[in-house]
């Protein structure tokens, strides 16, 4: 990601890896990304709008962040119960699921 830029926007996210749980996340209308192509040849693009916000998230993932990361504090104690039953394996997505062992894997 070479460049954030524009209005920060608010929108309603959630993540396949955190199953119920949707919150509002501000993120800049407007990115430019640098990357290879499918023949490894080096591409520089501005993206903006929902696009824009999808890389973002998929970005923050290979960055070991979670949207969760990114709200306040008040809102993650509000859905601090919800979080927990995931990391216990508890929830029931309409998706299947793969659960860590307590080792971590």
């Amino acid at each position: 990601m070479i460049k954030e830029e524009g209005e920060i926007w608010g929108f309603n996210e959630g993540c396949l890896s955190i199953p119920d749980v949707r919150e509002d996340v501000y993120r800049h209308e407007q990115i430019t990304i640098s990357y290879l192509d499918e023949h490894f040849i080096e591409k520089t693009t501005v993206f903006d709008g929902l696009i824009a916000r999808v890389i973002q998230h998929e970005y923050d993932h290979i960055e070991g962040i979670l949207f969760t990361d990114l709200i306040s504090s008040l809102k993650k104690q509000l859905i601090k119960k919800k979080l927990q039953n995931i990391m216990e394996g508890k929830a029931r997505p309409d998706y299947r699921m793969r659960f860590c062992n307590k080792k971590g894997r």
